[in-house]
């Protein structure tokens, strides 16, 4: 998951990624259901169970998007202080170039470089410790929310099927589905390969999920 330092608030990767992991997080509840001997009760338990898991979840993304938050705000301020108090302007701008990702520090020009180093440098000295914003809770409420709420398209089927079987099948259908729109959306925003990704998301979820079931997770 990201940190929204930068950005304020969930951008489109983070809110894919939650739906995503929300959606495994069930899948590793309903799928190990037995179609064979499941009761109404099993479902029962397996609903809570699921919803249980997510909310706990939601709430441990949660602490961590906050705390990755303060992290990457902290690393902002040690990134402004040590390139202002570079002792000469070539180490000042390989700090600012190791702060970028590769492709934008190879297509700067040194000049360019230069510049932003200049600008970075003359900012001033920040004043107290770095503080939580109104857009850092709300993204953490967020996080929340998402990874919650993900739960109950996957359980839907079980209130209104009472065939265990036909309710599972469509429930994994759902889930599959759900877990390559937004692996789709999140390749788009990525710019990676869409129907790729949505297909290795799945195929990865399918096998973490296996995996979590066999081990009795």
């Amino acid at each position: 998951m990201t940190s929204p330092a930068s950005k304020g608030f969930l951008d489109p990767a983070d809110r894919f990624e939650e739906v995503i992991f929300g959606l495994i997080m069930v899948l590793t509840f309903s799928c190990s259901l037995s179609v064979a001997e499941a009761s109404r009760a099993d479902v029962r338990v397996m609903i809570v169970g699921a919803l249980g898991c997510n909310l706990a979840w939601g709430l441990i993304d949660a602490a961590f998007y906050i705390i990755g938050t303060i992290v990457e705000r902290g690393r902002g301020v040690k990134l402004l202080r040590a390139v202002r108090d570079a002792a000469d302007p070539s180490i000042g701008r390989a700090i600012v170039a190791d702060s970028l990702p590769v492709p934008v520090a190879e297509a700067l020009a040194p000049e360019e470089l230069e510049r932003l180093r200049g600008t970075i440098a003359a900012r001033p000295e920040p004043v107290g410790h770095v503080r939580l914003r109104r857009e850092d809770w709300l993204g953490a409420c967020g996080v929340f929310l998402l990874v919650v709420l993900s739960t109950f398209p996957v359980v839907l089927p079980f209130f209104f099927i009472d065939e265990v079987r036909l309710a599972l099948r469509i429930s994994n259908a759902i889930a599959i589905v759900l877990i390559f729109g937004a692996s789709w959306k999140l390749a788009k925003h990525s710019g990676l390969r869409p129907a790729l990704t949505g297909a290795a998301m799945v195929g990865i979820g399918i096998v973490l999920v296996s995996i979590a079931v066999a081990l009795g997770g």
